[in-house]
């Protein structure tokens, strides 16, 4: 009887996943060619963000005979006003960068440096052995997106501080209308109140601020035509020093004097030689080749490789076969996440204090390895790091301990923002600039109107974890952007927001096109899937085994077919797990085509 019911069970579920199965190739014959958004297409520039006031001013600077590099920083900073919760000018950032004179991807590491204060010790001593999570100076790290605009203007761009930055000056001094989920978050970020100076930008007097409503932030306008003033005085000595001194300004004048002293008068880390110290960072890209297309990430301080050993997981597969979307398809791809996260959260961190083992990581002899541990019957519940290293001829083996817990509450989701631009000369950039959550640390620094990023809560309290804070370090942080070429030439410039599920949002974009043979746009609105079964980046890095989400899109029937398996399925949103943008290019017509996420207020434009 036992051996009777068990084979009823089992031909219950084979029955099941062919009813998936079922379920999504007939979804897939009735989609309709309709989307959202239209894919919007040129031939000269194109710009996306994730606000059209961004998107705009990007424009605007390339309409004025301004390339790439110029519009981005331009577009960057309006973005910082109207996706203020997510980025502004405390934020960390790494962007990617082709360049379109030389064909050649650069990699510009921003993120942010801890205090010369902060040490495993002082948080043991000071503050029980805990990180204080998006909230407080205690969770900040140095800003560097400034750094990124001079480093952008400097070696690649051709307008000045001034003209970069006009927009937003105008914006932030003369006001403008709030966006809805502006307004919402100014309303119902709590943490805003605790702080007299964030409370008297974002709810002065007690203001709730409502979408349509007209908002200024003139302290901000003040810091940013500080620096603007910076460079008009050191003109005379040319463009490089007049850009130097503004950018100097921030990071060593009397700017960098204000957020020091505001910080050590309220209970900071930071101090004068924290900014004075602070420089981001060209560096080059690691990358992987899948089937002909040759996919950039940065290389340091950030989780954007973990996409690279998911790729080369997943490359041998036949994805197409399996259908998108299918119970096969989420379910590979899904526990290829989980082994390429495991080896996120033991290998990477800053270079410049640990050894990333790449030769190793990356090579498909080691993928090999890792995609023999799948189960394609069986969703797995461990954290399973592997030992690249062994492929690294004569690399000792690395110890270093794995931080995190099954218990508590733990922060996937983040907040961040978006924008890539691209000129006519075929220069591109993919920037992602980011407070990380909601105002960032929540403190606006004294009288110059914008607030840190919270960065710091990334990093482990474990000595010897790769991703252990040590003072001057960078976290291992969530942000990543993503450049894709094929036989050398531009093919998709993406990123998205969205904590840890980054990776998991462009790489599903990614395969929507080279696998699917969606455009640019039907990839970026495709129902997703998300996964939490590996330790979120903010403290205390919490995992949840067998965690699978689902975009209600999907068929009620590939999700049980996936709970069969094992995978902890929960149904979310309709439209809930995404917000990307893109750019994708067709080197035969040249025609580029730009695409924008309708779950959230992206924007494309193209001419």
């Amino acid at each position: 009887m036992a051996g009777t019911a068990r084979g009823r069970l089992a031909l219950a579920a084979a029955t099941l996943v062919l009813a998936a199965g079922g379920a999504y190739m007939a979804a897939q014959t009735s989609r309709p060619a309709q989307v959202m958004r239209p894919v919007i297409r040129g031939t000269h520039w194109a710009a996306a963000s994730m606000k059209p006031e961004a998107t705009l001013a990007a424009e605007r600077i390339l309409r004025a005979g301004g390339n790439a590099f110029d519009a981005i920083v331009a577009g960057q900073a309006v973005l910082g006003l109207t996706d203020a919760p997510n980025n502004g000018v405390g934020s960390d950032a790494v962007a990617l960068i082709y360049e379109g004179r030389t064909g050649k991807v650069w990699s510009l590491n921003a993120e942010g440096t801890a205090p010369k204060l902060a040490t495993i010790e002082w948080y043991r001593q000071n503050h029980k052995g805990t990180l204080p999570v998006d909230d407080t100076l205690l969770s900040g790290t140095v800003p560097g997106i400034v750094d990124a605009w001079y480093i952008l203007l400097d070696r690649w761009g051709t307008m000045s501080f001034g003209q970069a930055l006009a927009p937003a000056i105008e914006m932030a001094g003369k006001g403008f209308p709030l966006n809805d989920r502006l307004a919402s978050a100014m309303r119902g970020t709590k943490k805003l109140l605790k702080y007299p100076t964030s409370a008297a930008i974002y709810q002065p007097g007690g203001r709730q601020f409502r979408g349509g409503d007209i908002f200024r932030n003139e302290d901000l306008a003040r810091t940013l035509s500080r620096m603007v003033e910076a460079e008009a005085q050191a003109a005379p000595k040319g463009r490089r020093e007049a850009l130097r001194a503004a950018r100097d300004r921030f990071y060593k004048g009397d700017i960098a004097r204000e957020m020091a002293d505001f910080s050590e008068k309220n209970g900071g880390l930071f101090r004068y030689e924290d900014f004075a110290a602070y420089t981001a960072k060209v560096e080059e890209p690691v990358y992987v080749d899948y089937r002909g297309y040759r996919v950039y990430k940065n290389p340091s301080a950030t989780q954007g490789p973990a996409e690279l050993f998911l790729l080369n997981i997943l490359e041998t597969y036949d994805l197409k076969a399996m259908g998108l979307n299918s119970p096969d398809y989420i379910h590979t791809s899904v526990e290829a996440a989980k082994l390429a996260f495991a080896d996120r959260d033991k290998y990477l961190g800053d270079m410049d204090f640990i050894r990333i083992p790449y030769e190793g990581l990356l090579s498909k002899e080691y993928a090999k390895a890792r995609r023999g541990l799948i189960d394609p019957k069986s969703a797995s519940l461990d954290l399973r790091p592997g030992v690249a290293e062994e492929y690294v001829p004569g690399m000792q083996p690395l110890v270093r301990p794995m931080d995190y817990t099954l218990a508590g509450d733990g922060d996937h989701a983040g907040d961040t923002s978006y924008i890539t631009v691209v000129d006519g000369e075929r220069n591109i950039i993919s920037l992602t600039p980011s407070l990380h959550t909601a105002f960032g640390t929540g403190v606006v620094m004294g009288k110059l109107g914008f607030s840190f990023n919270c960065r710091g809560d990334y990093y482990s309290l474990v000595p010897g974890q790769a991703n252990a804070l040590e003072p001057g370090k960078r976290p291992r942080s969530t942000l990543q952007s993503t450049l894709v070429t094929r036989d050398g030439k531009p093919f998709l410039a993406t990123g998205s927001p969205g904590g840890d599920d980054q990776c998991l949002r462009t790489m599903q974009t990614f395969l929507n096109m080279v696998e699917f043979g969606l455009n640019v746009q039907q990839a970026i609105e495709a129902p997703r899937y998300s996964t939490r079964a590996f330790p979120s980046s903010p403290y205390p890095h919490v995992m949840y085994p067998g965690d699978l989400m689902l975009e209600r899109r999907i068929p009620q029937e590939v999700r049980s077919a996936l709970a069969a398996r094992g995978h902890k399925v929960a149904m979310q949103g309709e439209w809930s797990l995404g917000s990307n943008a893109a750019i994708t290019f067709d080197p035969a017509t040249g025609v580029i085509s730009a695409g924008a996420d309708p779950r959230v207020d992206a924007y494309a434009l193209a001419w």
